[in-house]
């Protein structure tokens, strides 16, 4: 069954990150193909549920919250994350090392264990993970980031193994270099032109949420651009 524009039409799907240039285009692709969505990020602000991904608990109240409006999810879409680099590994703070596990692996871990024991009670769900190619190998100065990321493409593996007998697919995309304002501006002289779209990384993530992605299980999907 190939996946269709409005194939989401009544699904819920839960976005992290919601408020942030990535999470925003994620949004706007699920809700242009039909799905109900629900944002959650720190960032509070108007179609945002309030949500500290840091802290366990508040992720379960906040999927309770979205739980009580909706009555089930659909889909979780991982998108929350940070970026730190300019250390070596030897003279990176242990400050640094706690952010980007917290951030990028820890974050994860947290939604799984909200959202995940929904998705076995109703039967089923897809869960699709933002990593990054910088996961895949090392990079000098680049080693706390490195590490999470590519936890998170372990994490999503050992997801898929133990949810697929479920009807819960768990995969994942890696961003090179995003075209977002931050960056931009962090990199004023790079060509932004070979830099991977928000919408881009959304239209790969709407497709592993969707029907046509049924027998993809653990997928880490490089989306590079030309960078």
């Amino acid at each position: 069954m190939n996946a269709q524009p409005q194939d989401f039409e009544g699904k819920v799907v839960v976005v992290t990150g919601a408020a942030g240039a990535l999470g925003r285009a994620v949004v706007e692709a699920f809700t242009a193909r039909g799905a109900l969505c629900a944002g959650l990020d720190i960032v509070e602000s108007a179609n945002i549920v309030p949500c500290d991904l840091f802290d366990a608990d508040n992720c379960k109240a906040a999927i309770a919250r979205v739980l009580k409006d909706q009555g089930r999810i659909d889909v979780l879409a991982n998108v929350a994350g940070g970026f730190a680099m300019g250390d070596q590994v030897h003279t990176t703070p242990a400050a640094t090392w706690e952010l980007m596990h917290k951030l990028n692996t820890g974050s994860v871990v947290n939604m799984a264990q909200a959202v995940v024991p929904q998705m076995l009670q109703q039967g089923g769900g897809k869960i699709v993970n933002v990593a990054a190619r910088a996961g895949l190998k090392g990079a000098a100065a680049m080693g706390a980031y490195v590490a999470s990321k590519s936890a998170v493409i372990r994490l999503t593996e050992t997801m898929a193994e133990e949810l697929k007998e479920h009807s819960i697919n768990v995969n994942a995309v890696l961003p090179s270099l995003i075209d977002t304002p931050t960056n931009r501006d962090a990199m004023p002289d790079e060509d932004f032109s070979r830099w991977v779209s928000p919408t881009s990384i959304a239209s790969v993530m709407t497709f592993l949420a969707s029907v046509a992605a049924d027998d993809i299980h653990g997928a880490a999907i490089p989306i590079d651009g030309l960078s």
